[in-house]
């Protein structure tokens, strides 16, 4: 595991998109695994800008986004969907057939999820997975538990993850309570991972991913097991690494 402190927010966000940018420029095809949040903003900003600098083709990637709300369709204004389009899809040239995202209204549940497992297959696999991390240890939405699922499958949301994710809906009554997510099986079957922290706030659960045991109670401290996984954080999100 490989670990890369930045400056500030801003300075992680390039730092990750240069990242996805040469497996780009490396592997033209490349199938990329994108995340949402306010995480990777600063990242999908920084590819825009080298995108319209002619520096970053999207033309040939395909996209699996790690997960969506259940009961939210895609043209919701808090969909993933709609995240994606607003903040990466819309403004680089990727083809929109070549762009993923699970079904979170979909009739069949379990369907979907083997679907969409389905499809990561057929494509390749995953070259390289943008991850973010809750303050609960979770990535996509796999929670902290006594055991975690292997492939993409319907996930009830922690009571803290509900909160954190109060501040994006009027109020916590419209926060969805379950999401379809890829598992960690999914996760840890890319060929490269790369997490990116930032803030004070994620400090704690930086030093238990990075220091602490490996433990399904922190999900992401799995990455360790990875064979290619690199940790981008903040100093802010660093503070607590001695």
């Amino acid at each position: 595991m490989h670990i890369t402190i930045a400056p500030d927010e801003h300075a992680a966000g390039r730092i990750a998109a240069t990242l996805i940018g040469a497996q780009l420029l490396q592997k033209p095809e490349s199938v990329l695994g994108l995340a949402t949040g306010e995480t990777p903003l600063p990242t999908y900003a920084e590819l825009v800008r080298m995108h319209q600098d002619g520096i970053v083709s999207f033309g040939r990637a395909t996209t699996f986004n790690l997960d969506e709300y259940v009961g939210l369709p895609p043209g919701h204004e808090q969909s993933y969907h709609t995240f994606m389009w607003r903040h990466l899809f819309s403004r680089v040239n990727i083809d929109p057939a070549h762009t993923h995202l699970p079904e979170g209204c979909a009739a069949d549940m379990p369907a979907a999820c083997k679907a969409y497992d389905a499809a990561i297959e057929a494509a390749g696999g995953i070259d390289l997975q943008l991850l973010g991390i809750g303050h609960n240890g979770h990535i996509g939405f796999n929670e902290p538990g006594e055991t975690l699922d292997q492939g993409t499958h319907l996930a009830d949301l922690a009571p803290t993850t509900i909160q954190a994710n109060r501040r994006f809906f009027a109020d916590e009554a419209q926060v969805p309570r379950q999401a379809i997510t890829m598992g960690m099986g999914g996760i840890m079957q890319a060929r490269r991972v790369l997490l990116v922290a930032c803030g004070a706030g994620k400090a704690d659960i930086v030093a238990a991913l990075v220091t602490g045991l490996i433990t399904t109670t922190v999900p992401a401290s799995l990455l360790r097991l990875h064979r290619d996984a690199h940790i981008l954080v903040d100093e802010d999100a660093a503070r607590k690494l001695g």
